[in-house]
């Protein structure tokens, strides 16, 4: 395996990130505030307890899954679309660089951005409630392998789109919908038994319920489906966009 070539690729996408700090960090980080003032003191005020848990701090891994889902998928895809849209993809695809290897360099740099944005909201969430994290190597386990799974979703979405709105459709209309509708910011069970049903059906509950059990031991779903379904996922979306970059889909005119 080239590793320079890994290496090459993630340097510089760590470089990119870094030099737009503003928007990469300090915008999620202020918009999770945000979250925790309103629903924190508005709702928690009314809302004491969920599960036996302040309300305040048991919205804290709905808030961290819901930047890290946004943020790899926001990295990975402009990440990848860029130089598709600049023309300079072209002079990777020609370099003697595997297509698993210009996977391996892109989808790291963007889930290692994620997994450090997630750490920055849960120190910044320190600020405003008390947290818990009963299993931190299950908490992380957890944010690494949502982290990379989305990365490699928004890479997917970086080959298929073919203009900047399209980045911006599958994340604004899809993932950030099913996220508020993940039990974010409520419990599943707090629903009617046909909406629970429903919920069912929307993927990122596994995901929540799994990090927030990590936290507390207490989730809408059995923490092995949890972890059954992050996996399903990850791998889906692995092979989906292998074959993407082995078989030249929208790359190769």
């Amino acid at each position: 395996m080239n590793t320079y070539a890994i290496a090459a690729i993630y340097y510089f996408e760590m470089s990119r990130w870094l030099r737009t700090i503003g928007q990469s960090i300090a915008a999620p980080v202020i918009s999770t505030s945000l979250y925790f003032v309103v629903f924190g003191s508005a709702i928690g005020s009314r809302m004491t307890q969920v599960d036996g848990i302040a309300y305040g701090s048991f919205i804290v891994p709905g808030l961290i899954m819901l930047a890290v889902v946004t943020e790899s998928v926001s990295n990975a895809s402009f990440g990848f679309y860029f130089p598709r849209f600049t023309g300079t993809i072209y002079e990777l695809l020609s370099a003697p660089v595997d297509y698993a290897e210009t996977l391996i360099g892109y989808v790291g740099a963007a889930a290692t951005k994620s997994v450090l944005l997630g750490f920055l909201i849960l120190l910044t969430a320190n600020f405003f409630v008390p947290v818990h994290i009963q299993h931190p190597l299950l908490m992380l386990l957890f944010l690494v392998l949502t982290s990379v799974t989305f990365s490699l979703f928004g890479f997917i979405i970086g080959i298929w789109a073919d203009g900047f709105e399209k980045l911006q459709i599958i994340p604004t209309l899809i993932l950030t919908p099913l996220t508020f509708l993940g039990g974010s910011f409520y419990s599943i069970k707090m629903l009617p038994a046909f909406w629970q049903k429903v919920s069912m059906a929307n993927p990122i509950v596994y995901l929540i319920s799994g990090f927030r059990y990590s936290f507390y031991e207490a989730g809408d779903v059995n923490l092995s489906v949890s972890l059954l379904m992050i996996c399903f996922f990850l791998i889906a979306a692995f092979c989906a966009a292998r074959w993407m970059l082995k078989s030249g889909y929208k790359l190769k005119n």
